[in-house]
């Protein structure tokens, strides 16, 4: 199957070695990874913050590049919660109604990673080595919007050498939330607090999650606690083998070469 990647903006100035990793273990399952050029933002932090008016050219620009595409994988349920919930609503208000046809549909063919392995292609095993204590949080657009349910511990299940601790009151949210950390930053920071706390318990190496956004905010408060335990997104783990290279270590492989847009409207 030929995938479009898409990175997202935060993946891509925060995390890059995210999307290359989900680009690694995509084509070691045999498919082929392109990476449109056109794409940038998916709108979420203007739709969410209430500047939808201004969000209808971001979108209209995700879906243009990504028009075409036979399928959308992303490591972030909460950008591919925006494309499912947000996209077509912000075009349709604006009165971008065909625009709007297109964006349900590019929704039907976008996956986040964990639905992608295990709904489409069928698989829980990836052939994955990753030899450390790991703790799962449920990201909450991921676990309410996108109702990933248990995908992400199948996948985590059938790593060899990982073990797999509960998370206690693991869907409780981080505290992130986009500029929700900013605005309320004396919630976020309690809500983080809890979080770091349950995590602590587990004596976990790793704490992992299919958001790198949420990650960001809960490895900064591990490490100003210099606790030891660090984050890791699912697709980096899901991406290690005995004979890659660590993704912790500074060596990284590139991304294939972006390609024009599958298609322009």
């Amino acid at each position: 199957m030929r995938v479009a990647l898409f990175a997202t903006c935060l993946v891509d100035t925060v995390a890059p070695q995210v999307a290359m990793a989900t680009a690694r273990l995509l084509e070691r399952l045999g498919h082929e990874v392109v990476v449109p050029a056109g794409q940038a933002c998916c709108g979420q932090m203007h739709v969410n913050t209430g500047y939808r008016r201004e969000a209808v050219p971001i979108v209209a620009n995700h879906v243009r590049a990504f028009a075409g595409a036979e399928a959308v994988v992303s490591p972030s349920g909460s950008c591919v919660a925006s494309i499912h919930h947000q996209q077509a609503m912000v075009l349709r208000r604006a009165g971008e109604d065909e625009l709007a046809a297109e964006a349900e549909a590019l929704a039907e063919r976008t996956y986040e990673l964990s639905q992608f392995l295990v709904d489409v292609l069928g698989v829980t095993d990836v052939g994955a080595y990753y030899p450390h204590r790991v703790t799962y949080h449920p990201t909450c657009h991921s676990l309410r919007l996108l109702r990933v349910g248990d995908r992400p511990l199948q996948l985590l299940r059938a790593v060899r050498g990982l073990e797999l601790v509960e998370l206690p009151a693991a869907e409780q949210c981080c505290g992130f939330g986009g500029t929700f950390s900013i605005k309320n930053s004396d919630t976020s920071t309690a809500m983080l607090t809890d979080k770091m706390a349950n995590v602590l318990s587990t004596h976990a190496e790793v704490c992992t999650a299919g958001d790198a956004s949420c990650l960001m905010h809960i490895g900064g408060g591990l490490s100003r606690l210099r606790s030891g335990t660090r984050t890791v997104h699912l697709a980096e783990i899901l991406a290690s083998t005995e004979d890659a290279v660590s993704p912790h270590q500074t060596t990284k492989p590139s991304l294939p070469r972006p390609t024009t847009p599958v298609a322009t409207a």
